[in-house]
């Protein structure tokens, strides 16, 4: 199944129907008079967050979704058809936009959430509801209000309790893979990974969800590379696993590159809760491995040594994060739990 993250949607509400201009003629009625029924309902659209997607990519075949209108009203009272409901079905954690790509609508991060994206016009009334004591045979009826018309955008972040960052061929891959049940691509070229990954990752006894991004590189949040199109899957993260290779010749460089490109993304993201774990130690002996990660600690503070490939120092990594994570959860539940001040 092919990725996608941001797609384009035009919408349209269905309009009511037109209320009917009717008079009853029966034989043997003595009292007639004005029977006409109102419109039906214009048809809304809505958008739902529903389990089992991760992708938007049945919007790119069909971006157009128009509702419909709303049946008019005839005679003997009798109401028009309401027009049928259109719904969205959009994977959990999907954001809708306005059409400037800046305004958010909604934010659709819990599994059944709805939102109406365009109500269905009214019906218009019948000239039954126009009679008056001196006017018994009203002769107008009303149209039925237009729908509602407008162009939005779906954009999906992803929703996961870890996110890995880090340089192209840092390891993420290979980290995922050997943690959880995820088969993402490895290889030994850079930009193995073009789309985000997830894999659920368990630690005594304990699970959670950890998203693998393409990596990053010097300006891309200038467009280089693959740019920073994915960065918003580890927004909703707690905890960023920074990746770094011991192996390669410009490790503090290659450190302070990924530092920058977070910065230059989003300041609140820089800010997240941070594990920096020196990885592939299985190339390195033992004077080297010293001798890096005393250099990375200098800046980076504490920094787990692990190595993907062999399994060391894995089982400390993944215990980090959780302890990160069940952190994040408690002081998510205490907000839930206190008391609404004004």
């Amino acid at each position: 199944m092919k990725f996608l993250d941001l797609a384009k949607v035009y919408i349209r509400s269905g309009g009511g129907g037109s209320g009917c201009v009717s008079f009853r003629r029966e034989k043997y009625v003595e009292f007639g008079g004005p029977d006409g029924g109102d419109g039906g309902t214009g048809g809304s659209v809505w958008a739902e967050a529903v389990e089992g997607l991760n992708t938007l990519i049945d919007f790119r075949y069909q971006q157009h979704f128009f509702a419909k209108s709303g049946q008019p009203g005839m005679g003997k009272q009798r109401t028009g058809k309401s027009g049928d409901d259109i719904v969205l079905r959009v994977p959990v954690g999907t954001e809708i936009l306005e059409e400037d790509e800046v305004t958010l609508i909604a934010d659709l991060t819990e599994p059944g959430q709805r939102v109406l994206l365009a109500k269905g016009g009214n019906g218009g009334w019948g000239n039954l509801h126009f009679k008056t004591a001196t006017n018994q045979a009203p002769r107008r009826a009303n149209p039925g209000q237009e729908g509602i018309e407008r162009t939005i955008w779906l954009r999906l972040k992803l929703i996961a309790d870890a996110g890995l960052v880090g340089l192209p061929n840092a390891g993420k891959s290979t980290f995922l893979a050997a943690t959880s049940n995820a088969r993402p691509k490895i290889a030994d070229y850079p930009f193995t990974t073009l789309v985000p990954n997830l894999g659920v990752v368990g630690v005594d006894g304990k699970e959670f969800v950890m998203a693998d991004i393409p990596g990053l590189i010097a300006g891309a949040s200038e467009g280089r590379g693959l740019g920073d199109l994915f960065l918003g899957h580890v927004e909703r993260c707690s905890v960023l696993l920074h990746l770094v290779d011991g192996t390669s010749e410009t490790m503090m460089e290659d450190y302070r590159t990924i530092l920058a490109e977070l910065a230059a993304y989003s300041p609140a993201l820089a800010e997240k809760p941070r594990i920096t774990a020196l990885n592939k130690i299985d190339a390195l002996d033992p004077e080297t491995l010293a001798e890096r990660r005393a250099a990375l600690e200098a800046e980076a503070g504490r920094v787990i040594p692990m190595s993907g490939a062999s399994g060391q120092g894995v089982q400390d990594v993944l215990r980090a994060l959780w302890a990160r994570i069940a952190e994040g959860r408690e002081v998510d539940g205490d907000q839930e739990d206190a008391p609404w001040r004004p």
